[in-house]
């Protein structure tokens, strides 16, 4: 092993080793392709100077982008440059090796629509994603020269991303900002953690309705980590009611009739990539999570 990847966790070490992405490297320890000194490792490993490293793994394909008809998925506006959607839960942004429900890019191929093929290919057009289980907007870019655009305007933090979550609990103060850095948890494929050595990461909030077990917030990201508002929320003790992968009480989940985090991506706003004139787009509670605020509000 060179001694330059000495401290490093595993999977980045791969990821700079052998040119992995960081997710496919953690792919290949959780399946056993790897081992130090002839044991088996986890992606987790820190390597130490002087270890015989020894990786075993198959190209990975690339899953296809498959047409899809997604009845209920909104489009809130379209031109040549881009189009606005707005996704359902149990949608996908874009397909990916696991999933094999519908997506995004699926439906909108499905729906005729051409979008642009800046990007890998399964996620071309893609300049920012959802989660499955969050609702909301997204801008997909159908011209190169507006993925190129507003590629730039997300990581030079240009667009506003504003959302709406229930948490548990009443967050103090009742306004503020979490600043915490957030990468891979140590000890799961699938989940996000508060870590040293993540990515910074900030969450601005500000509480807009109290109820007597959960409170409504608004929720401005100034960066775009995956699972950024869950990982922050829950890591303050106030995770987003329904979201069972971090945290949320079970019996408040069931008492609200929620299946999926109660998470909406309601507003967005960017400059148009072609005109330069700020777009501002808005999107209003689906029927689960209108239902869930009805009940507590009745509480």
């Amino acid at each position: 092993m060179p001694d330059g990847l000495a401290g490093d966790r595993l999977d980045a070490a791969l990821a700079k080793l052998l040119g992995f992405s960081r997710t496919f490297a953690a792919e290949v320890a959780e399946a056993g392709g790897v081992r130090i000194n002839g044991s088996i490792v986890g992606k987790a490993e820190r390597l130490v100077p002087g270890t015989w490293l020894e990786v075993e793994w198959s190209p990975r394909v690339e899953p296809a982008i498959v047409p899809t008809i997604v009845s209920d998925l909104g489009i809130v506006y379209d031109d040549d440059d881009i189009v606005v959607v707005d996704k359902p839960a149990g949608v996908a942004s874009h397909p990916s090796i696991g999933w094999d429900g519908p997506t995004v890019l699926g439906a909108l191929a499905g729906a005729g629509f051409r979008i642009a093929t800046s990007g890998a290919a399964e996620r071309a057009g893609i300049v920012h994603r959802l989660d499955v289980g969050t609702s909301g907007l997204m801008v997909v870019a159908k011209s190169e020269s507006a993925y190129t655009e507003l590629k730039r305007a997300f990581h030079d933090r240009e667009v506003d991303k504003i959302y709406h979550a229930v948490v548990q609990g009443h967050p103090d103060p009742l306004v503020g900002t979490i600043d915490a850095p957030i990468g891979r948890h140590p000890g799961s494929s699938w989940k996000f953690a508060i870590v040293a050595d993540g990515k910074p990461s900030i969450t601005h909030y500000e509480t807009l309705e109290a109820f007597p077990s959960a409170a409504l917030l608004e929720i401005e990201l100034e960066t775009g980590r995956t699972h950024q508002i869950r990982v922050h929320m829950a890591a303050q003790r106030h995770p987003c009611v329904g979201d069972a992968m971090y945290g949320a009480d079970p019996t408040i989940s069931a008492r609200l009739g929620l299946t999926r985090q109660w998470l909406h991506a309601h507003r967005l706003a960017f400059d148009h990539p072609s005109s330069g004139s700020r777009v501002v787009f808005e999107s209003s509670y689906p029927a689960d999570l209108q239902h869930a605020l009805e009940v507590l509000r009745g509480d």
